[in-house]
């Protein structure tokens, strides 16, 4: 099954066009998308959109470069959309949460110290809650690791990945999947495909982070990314494999309805249980 586990559809990029491109997805033979929010002003758009487009699911939690402009009132906000939203069965997972330690600007990112507390915050919202999280993961493998291993929470994906082989082990070793998308299609991004090729498929999902990462085939002035292009990262892990497309989508869907259980009943399939691999 081909799903796209981390797209922003919500965002301005598809103002003028956001059913199109939902419906392109569609006939790419993407089946769900995943849409998962960045700060309070989001959550009920990001619920309205996974219900509004065919395979639509959402995630709901506060990004790590949208912290400094949060505050612990967001936190109480997120706490209770997140428990309202348990009887959703679109809403998947908390996400999008995690820590960027790339951004040097303190006025463009939250100090670490403030993006630690509301990480923190939100793993422990996971865990009561039973979910999974979608990480964002820049410059900061190690503290998320540290955060994650004193959590009971279920597992989840690691977004766009690009972590040492060691890291990205210990992340699988704790139940979350290894998110694959545009950056994986360069050539010279040779750890990621490092990582595509090392880790057995149920450990990888497939994403485009749309309309952001896009692919190397996407060239200037339009390089907006958008899901439809999942099926082209599905066929450049296929040729990075040496296996058939068919056996990518196959493999990768397993792997994103284990890693977020609730997706199935977004999807109207059956569910698997999430957990360690």
């Amino acid at each position: 099954m081909l799903i796209d586990t981390h797209c922003h559809l919500d965002a301005g990029e598809f103002d003028d066009d956001r059913m199109q491109v939902a419906a392109r997805a569609q006939a790419a033979g993407v089946r769900g998308i995943v849409i998962p929010a960045v700060e309070r002003a989001n959550f009920a758009v990001v619920r309205d959109l996974a219900h509004a487009v065919s395979g639509g699911a959402y995630a709901l939690g506060i990004h790590p470069l949208f912290v400094e402009r949060s505050d612990d009132a967001d936190l109480r906000a997120l706490r209770d959309a997140a428990s309202a939203a348990m009887s959703d069965p679109r809403f998947v997972a908390i996400g999008e949460i995690g820590l960027d330690f790339f951004v040097k600007d303190i006025a463009a990112g939250a100090p670490r110290e403030r993006q630690e507390r509301f990480y923190a915050f939100q793993l422990e919202l996971a865990a009561e809650l039973g979910l999974p999280v979608l990480l964002h993961v820049r410059k900061s493998q190690d503290i998320l690791l540290k955060h994650l291993r004193r959590s009971k929470v279920a597992g989840g994906i690691a977004h766009a990945f690009n972590g040492s082989v060691q890291q990205a082990r210990a992340f699988v070793e704790r139940g979350f999947a290894l998110g694959l998308g545009g950056a994986m299609t360069f050539e010279r991004a040779l750890r990621i495909r490092g990582h595509a090729t090392h880790f057995d498929l149920e450990h990888l999902v497939l994403e485009t982070d749309a309309p952001d990462i896009p692919p190397a085939w996407l060239h200037e002035p339009d390089r907006r990314n958008e899901p439809a292009q999942v099926a082209g990262v599905a066929d450049a892990l296929a040729r990075l494999r040496g296996v058939p497309a068919e056996d990518i989508v196959a493999a990768t869907g397993a792997t994103a309805l284990r890693v977020l259980p609730r997706l199935g009943g977004a999807l109207g399939i059956g569910t698997r249980r999430a957990g360690p691999p």
